[in-house]
Formats: structure tokens, sequence, C-alpha cells
């Protein structure tokens, strides 16, 4: 069935004013299309932020408590629609429906979380150094605030931004990405039907240099959270900077597992295979260099290679399925082409690294999982970010080697660390450069409740995301002082 979708702008479905459109197809059958867009441009963005503006007043004047009963509503019509959704959503981005399952469930999760939330969101009362006076903060929104998001977690991370943002009392304008809007979409239809006033979320589809240039040159626009790659998200920084408005990016990353020579060897291959092949490898926290000691690397590698060649790759909607199908033609193609790099500078493709085209798999964007042996720190496989199933091997001989080489990167988001040593795990915790640590377990996954972000070049290393940090992007602090002595 194909979808049809407009623009959600002041509570309205509208067309560009263009009127151009453009369509998605099904990445593991690229001959189904899954749904016709609007394409937003200058005007629709204008529009959106306009609508975005007149909103606000009145929705910045409701309590917490009144914004977080419509999040509490919005996350039961959400988990009522949860089946059919993760059925769209496997369609359009490819990932299996257990893990589309659980990304729409956790979208759920988001929503009541911030909803219980919102009866203790606020200010605080703080001791004065005189009597008769009262000293206190007040929490208050922004205004409007821009948000743009990838394609790879397509209602997770809309949900993530949006709902802490609409819980501060913020009216916003939402681009998803082009590869998959249905999701942010959809996400629109539930909160309108959950009662959110008309204008106080707005999502368009469509150009992202169009949106760049309205954040950049409306004086309404007061923040702006992005999450996409490095290349986009700096630019989108430098464009902003003039204006001085608030910010949060989280962008690229080159993830590590740590296997000590201690470790569960069996545990390790399983951890690195999850992290690696699950979600096609494109995720922000996956594994995709895994730093071995020397000691265990041969027994290693047999193992995490044996999982590798029992990978079960299909369509996403097929039973059992492990592993879907890279997005579009540009990631997969990228993959193989980090592949070819690698080899041309010494790495040894151990397995993987072809295409499947067999059967079912014929008109869509599969591979096998990619195991690459012999890499050293300084390869191109071992510095850039490859968004894709593919997970480069590299040797060292001891701890602190391992902490030196996970490091030695320009990205800093996700780590992992399997071990059965304690002080090291420790150690390691506090050493390591980045924003989440996870130690016997898989460097994806993250708890909702958790602040989450990254250093170095994966984020701006400001404002972090989820949990009540969140609430601090999204709000500002006012102090006030209050003499009742008189």
């Amino acid at each position: 069935m194909i979808q049809n979708y407009e623009n959600f702008i002041a509570g309205q479905w509208v067309s560009a004013v263009s009127g151009k459109t453009f369509s998605t197809v099904n990445p593991a059958d690229i001959r189904e299309i899954v749904a016709h867009y609007s394409q937003g441009g200058s005007a629709d963005f204008a529009a959106a932020t306009a609508a975005a503006s007149n909103a606000f007043p009145k929705w910045a004047a409701l309590t917490p408590v009144a914004r977080g009963r419509v999040l509490s509503k919005a996350a039961q019509i959400l988990e009522s629609r949860k089946a059919e959704l993760a059925i769209l959503l496997t369609r359009e981005e490819g990932k299996t429906l257990a893990e589309a399952t659980g990304e729409v469930g956790r979208a759920v999760d988001i929503f009541r979380f911030y909803g219980g939330l919102s009866y203790v969101v606020g200010g605080q009362t703080l001791p004065h150094d005189l009597p008769g006076n009262l000293l206190m903060t007040r929490r208050e929104p922004l205004g409007v605030v821009a948000l743009i998001t990838p394609w790879n977690f397509p209602i997770a991370i809309p949900a993530w931004k949006l709902v802490p943002a609409l819980l501060c009392g913020n009216t916003l304008v939402l681009k998803p990405a082009s590869q998959a809007p249905a999701m942010a979409l959809e996400l629109a239809r539930v909160l309108a039907e959950a009662g959110l006033p008309a204008g106080v979320l707005n999502v368009v589809a469509g150009e992202g240099r169009a949106f760049g240039a309205e954040i950049a040159s409306n004086p309404a626009i007061q923040a702006l959270s992005f999450t996409g790659s490095h290349t986009v998200g700096s630019g989108l920084y430098q464009s902003l900077a003039p204006r001085m408005i608030r910010v949060q990016l989280e962008m690229g990353s080159k993830n590590p597992t740590l296997v000590l020579a201690d470790a569960d060897l069996d545990l390790a291959a399983r951890l690195v295979a999850t992290a690696g092949f699950g979600l096609t490898g494109q995720a922000c926290t996956a594994t995709s260099r895994v730093i071995v000691e020397r000691a265990v690397l041969e027994n290693f590698t047999e193992k995490l290679v044996g999982l590798a060649k029992n990978w079960k790759v299909g369509s996403g909607l097929s039973a059992g399925v492990q592993m879907g199908p890279a997005v579009n033609a540009d990631e997969f193609e990228g993959n193989f082409q980090a592949i070819r790099q690698a080899q041309l500078e010494g790495a040894r493709l151990i397995w993987g690294g072809e295409r499947l085209s067999e059967g079912e798999m014929a008109h869509g964007y599969f591979m096998q999982p990619t195991v690459l042996g012999e890499v050293t720190p300084f390869m191109t496989i071992a510095q850039e970010e490859v968004f894709g199933p593919v997970v480069a091997v590299l040797g060292v001989d001891s701890f602190d080697e391992a902490i030196s080489v996970a490091n030695g990167v320009p990205y800093g988001l996700s780590a992992s660390l399997v071990t059965r040593d304690f002080k090291k795990a420790l150690q390691y915790a506090e050493r390591i450069e980045c924003g989440v640590v996870k130690v016997n377990q898989i460097s994806t996954g993250l708890a909702l409740q958790a602040p989450f972000g990254g250093v170095k070049n994966s984020s701006t290393d400001t404002f972090r995301e989820q949990g009540t940090a969140a609430l601090d992007f999204y709000s500002r602090s006012k102090t006030v002082y209050l003499d009742y002595s008189a």
C-alpha cells in the first residue's frame, strides 16, 4: 500500500507551495514505492516558522502538567498503532521488523517518560542570605525551535528531540530526513489527535538547504537541535554563529569495542556482531572498530567470523532475519568503497564484502556482514565512519595501547569494553574519550532516562539529549529575587 503525505503546518495537511513531490522506495525491494510526499521549500519552511511563532504564546502559557497530559495521551495513541507503524518503518528504512518494533516502543516510552516528568519540571527555591527574602529560579521556554533528524532512527530521534522541547513549552519546526519521513509525519498525526494545539508542531519534508537558510535568517527561530553527519552539522554551526542562537549537534562516530585477554570471548564476539551488524551497522553508536589484545586475537576473530557467516540477511519483514538492507544506493556503494580502500591500504578481507542478490534479495541493497583483519590504527577504515555492517579488527599488545588506539580518532561517541577485570573497567571509564561508556555490553542501545551525547567531532559537547538533561537545552533559567520583609 502506497502512503500519501502532505506537510503538516499550522495544524493542517498542506501541499508544498511549489507543487513538487518526491517518493521513497523500499530498500529491500526498490521496485516498491512506499510513500509519496510534498517536497517543502523555502516558502513552506517560512510558513511553518510563522505558524510556530504564532502558536508559541498560548502553548508557553500552559503549565508543564497541562503540556504533559498531551504527551501522555500521545503515548497511548502511539502504542495502539505500534504494529502498523513498525511495518511502515521497516518498509521505508529497511531495518528488521523486530528492530522497528523496538524503535516504535522506544518512542512510546519517551512520550510516557516526559509526560510523567511534567509533574516535577520547574525551577528551584534557594536559601537567601537575608530574612524576609525569597530567591528562586524559573525554567522558561526558548521560543521556536528547529529540529533536523536523520533517517536511521526515523521515529526515536524525532521523539527524543520534540517531546522534551514540547514539555518545556517551545513550538517546533521539524525537518525529517527525506530518505524516511513517514514516521515524523505520523508523530504529527498522533500529537494532533492527542490534542496538541495547531501550530505547536510543524513538520515539513523537504530541502535541507532551504531549511538551513530559514534557520540562519529568521530571528523567530531561537535554537536548533540536529543529528546527522559532521559535514552538514559543522556547516550549520558556522552559518548560525552570527546569530549566536543555541545549537545542539550530534554527528559522526567511530566507536570502538575493546576485547581484553581475560574477556569471555563468546560474549565479546556476540556483542561485537550485534553492535556491528545489527541495524545493518547504520547506527551512530555501532561498533566499527574492535581492538583486541593479541593473546586472544586469533581466537576472537575466529568466533566473530563464525557469527558473521551465519548472520541471517534479508527483508526486514521476513521471519528470523537479523540484518536488513542498506538504506539506499549511496550508503550501499559507500560500504564497498570503504572495504576496497581498506584492502588497498593493507587490510585483509577475512569475511564478507559481497553483494547478496539471490531470490528475494535480487532488487534490494543487501550485503554480507564484513570482517576486516590486519587493520592498523591510521588506515582510513580505522579513522573514518563507515555507516554499514563493516567491522575492522585491530590487534594491540596491552590495555594501555588499546586505550591509546581507541582515543586516536577525531570522534568520541560510544565505546565498549569486554573484560572480567573490575579495576580496568573503571580505569577505562575514566580514560576513554567518549560520551557513552559500556562495559560487557553492546556499544549500541541507550537508556532514555540517561544523558546522551558525544565529544570531539561527534558533538558540540554542550547540552546532552535524553533524560532530564534534555530539558536544559530546551529551556533557559531566570532568577527571581523577592523581598517581602517590608
